[in-house]
Parts: C-alpha cells; structure tokens; sequence
C-alpha cells in the first residue's frame, strides 16, 4: 500500500456535501471549482477533488442542450456547385485561385487568375460549365466581388438593368446563383475546406520558383484527386467514378460522356 494522504488533502463528509452541491448548482470545471473552493477549504488539493468529485458520480460534466448542433446539408442531385477563390502567394507576387466543387460527386475544378474580378468570375464559371460532364442548376458563392455586386450598389441603375455579369452567365444557362449569409462563411465550407486541401499539398509543402510551376502542380493535384483520391464521403469510391455510376443510371442528364474525361497517358 502506498503512503497514506496527507491530513489536509482529506475532506469531512460535511465538506464533501458542500463540495457534491456547489458542483450541482454551478457546473463549473474542475479547476475553476478549485479556484472558488480555496476560499473556504484552502487545504482542497486538485486530486482531492477530483477523487471527491468521482465518488459522487459527478466528475462528467452534463453535455449542454444548447449547443450548436453541426447542420447537414440538404438532399440534392449533382450538378450543385460550391465555388469560391483564395489567393495563392509567392515571392513574386500572387495568384488568386477559383474552386468549383460538386456537393454531391466531390468532382472539383480549379483555374487561376491575376484577380478576384467580376470578368474573372464569370470567365471561371462559363470553363466551370464546360469541365463538368453534367448539367449545373445550383451554384452557391459568398457576396464576394467577383461572384455578385456589393449592397452599396444593389440598389443602382447598372446592377438592376444589367445585373452582375456573374448572374448573367448564370441567367444563360439556367442556373440558380444562391449567396451564403453575409459574414457566415462556414455556411460555404466545402469549398472553403476544398481551397485548404490544394493550399496544404501545395503552396504550403513546396517552394515554386514561378507561377508556372505552382499551375502545373495545382492542376496535377486537383486530376488526381478527381480520379485516383478515394473519399470517405463517397463510401471510399473516387469523384470520378460516381459521376461513371450515375451516367450509367441517368445518361440523359449528361452533356458528355464522362468517360472521355479520361487523363491521356502523358496528360
């Protein structure tokens, strides 16, 4: 048997009961109990209170009801496209990165610009249209510049004749542009998730001497991760080969066969 506890590390049962009720009625965590409680039993060491704590079958903390409860994201069919764009820095300046990312095949695509414009966006959105082998009815973007026009000028002559140039290309093909909340941008994390997966296998792991090379590099990732890159998500089976399954159920709501996305031996 070990040594026995030291005299003041020992609590009464009265003192235990004081102890069992001040942690009923606050909820405090242990350290903070230990903070208040030394006022009044300044001989409480941690361990003891601890112990005291699991005797009673209270050391767990009750899980709140309150707290935010993580949402899912509504059933939908492919064709709903998250697309978002960060910068991409280097010694020599920067880049700025546009992802498109299906909620539903994971399938992405990515180009790179000088800017975050509103020509850009819309430039990025019309290859988007073409590099996906179905046809798009959602895409969801936050209220950046190149995605939609600022509230200060919403209410102006040229927004409500003419709109965004992003809205338009949507307008074309029958797109419905949805915006996150402002300044909820988790509401768009799959494609803020997405923009951190290029970022960590890229920029932040290799050192590019020119823009070229950082490109190639992004572009090489995204192919692989869109052919080979088996995703829990999708039941450990790879974007490209659930886009296959659904051509194989639905081959009407293709505008190619997604088989000819096929990367070339020297592509």
């Amino acid at each position: 048997m070990g040594p026995a506890l030291p005299r003041s590390a020992k609590l009464t049962l009265a003192e235990e009961e004081m102890v069992v009720e001040f942690r009923r009625r606050t909820l405090l965590p242990l350290d903070d109990m230990l903070g208040h409680l030394h006022q009044c039993l300044p001989q409480l060491s941690r361990s003891a209170l601890y112990r005291c704590l699991v005797r009673h079958g209270i050391s767990q903390l009750p899980k709140s009801t309150n707290a935010p409860k993580r949402g899912k994201f509504a059933p939908t069919e492919m064709g709903y496209l998250h697309i978002d764009s960060s910068e991409l820095r280097l010694e020599s300046g920067k880049q700025h990165m546009f992802v498109a990312i299906d909620r539903v095949t994971k399938f992405t695509y990515v180009a790179l610009f000088n800017a975050a414009t509103k020509r850009n966006g819309a430039m990025f959105l019309r290859q988007a249209i073409e590099a996906f082998p179905y046809q798009i009815h959602t895409v969801l973007t936050d209220n950046g510049a190149a995605f939609t026009e600022q509230p200060r000028y919403r209410s102006g002559a040229t927004n409500r004749f003419g709109g965004h140039i992003f809205d338009r290309v949507c307008y074309e093909h029958n797109i419905k542009h949805r915006l996150t909340k402002p300044y909820h941008p988790w509401t768009n994390g799959q494609v803020e998730r997405m923009n951190r997966t290029i970022k960590e296998a890229t920029v932040k792991a290799f050192h590019y001497p020119d823009f070229d090379a950082l490109k190639a590099h992004v572009l090489a990732f995204v192919m692989a991760y869109n052919f080979a890159r088996h995703l829990k998500a999708l039941r450990w089976r790879t974007p490209f080969k659930v886009i296959c399954e659904a051509w194989t159920e639905n081959p009407d709501r293709f505008t190619i066969n997604p088989h000819h996305l096929i990367p070339e031996p020297y592509t």
